[in-house]
């Protein structure tokens, strides 16, 4: 009898355990690029907003590597319960599985889209040391100098190296990649004239180019930016193929449950549309989206769609 009343008790602890309020404890949101990048911006965004509407800490956690890859898995691989969630970008979540030849994850079967909270066109910029002040310039320099010249990124995967690999596919130049680990130590390599070119988020290298120690070449964008108003977009200088868009993301480990995964998406939308967040992001020079999760998969799809075929024709990997 006694033994049948202490099931019954673990029982009732367990279901009562199950039913408790999400979330029930503090939720860990891992960032998987350094404390200052956009990504983490964005996520710490997120994550006050989020605090203040759930009831629980939503502490951020920066686990940098392999292109997003380890802070990605760290939370593939976690308990489906809405305790650890995932801020990223287009690397490890639709792209790396085409660059890396081991993943230590699948993104498409090991983590949920939730939410696509934000996104951005890029600029193209140079360093005056290549005397190119406009794209054809640009272009006609890499002609010139094959091997010769280096361009950044914030790490293989991201929007910064695969739209130069298409620009080098399609207007059949070269330039050596080097990855870094976020915008900021990248875009300082290239103020010291170690990198020459890099696709960059506008606000990373805006203040560079209005006080001429890099020369910004074209925005990403099918139209100009309101940021950048004297940049030409890829569209106006024929390259509208070349239109790409940083994004960040908001993901969970698959298996979390749907009412979880209701409650963050709705309480996600809300944050991230509130005024401050767009007014906010917008000074980072990112549009707010905030959709569905059966948007966002969707958008995960076209986007590895679209990438996979820029790596096969770019020959493009994480090194």
């Amino acid at each position: 009898m006694n033994k049948a009343i202490a099931v019954m008790i673990l029982a009732l602890l367990s279901w009562a355990a199950s039913a408790q309020p999400y979330p029930s404890k503090p939720v860990r949101v891992i960032v998987p690029y350094p404390a200052g990048s956009t990504p983490d911006i964005v996520g710490r965004t997120l994550a006050a907003k989020l605090q203040s509407a759930m009831g629980q800490p939503f502490v951020v956690e920066n686990r940098t590597g392999a292109g997003g890859n380890i802070g990605a898995d760290a939370v593939a691989k976690s308990p489906p319960d809405g305790h650890t969630l995932l801020v990223a970008v287009n690397g490890p979540v639709a792209v790396n599985k085409f660059l890396y030849k081991n993943m230590p994850y699948d993104s498409d079967k090991d983590l949920l889209p939730i939410s696509l909270l934000a996104s951005s066109p890029q600029m193209l910029v140079a360093v005056p040391a290549l005397g190119a002040r406009s794209f054809k310039e640009f272009l006609d320099y890499l002609r010139r100098n094959p091997g010769r010249v280096s361009y950044g990124s914030v790490g293989g995967g991201s929007a910064s190296h695969l739209t130069m690999e298409l620009l080098k596919s399609d207007a059949k130049v070269f330039a050596v990649h080097i990855p870094y680990r976020g915008f900021p130590p990248a875009v300082t390599d290239m103020l010291a004239g170690n990198i020459h070119a890099m696709f960059a988020i506008i606000p990373a290298v805006l203040p560079h180019v209005k006080t001429g120690r890099i020369h910004g070449l074209a925005v990403t964008g099918l139209k100009r930016s309101a940021l950048a108003p004297d940049v030409p977009s890829v569209a106006e200088l024929g390259y509208p193929q070349l239109e790409s868009l940083a994004w960040i993301g908001l993901l969970a480990p698959a298996g979390t449950a749907p009412a979880i995964v209701s409650r963050l998406s709705d309480a996600t939308v809300r944050a991230m549309r509130s005024s401050d967040t767009r007014e906010s992001l917008g000074r980072q020079g990112f549009d707010v989206v905030a959709n569905s999760p059966a948007e966002f998969t969707a958008w995960i799809r076209s986007e590895s769609t679209k990438w996979s075929g820029v790596i096969r024709a770019s020959g493009a990997t994480a090194d």
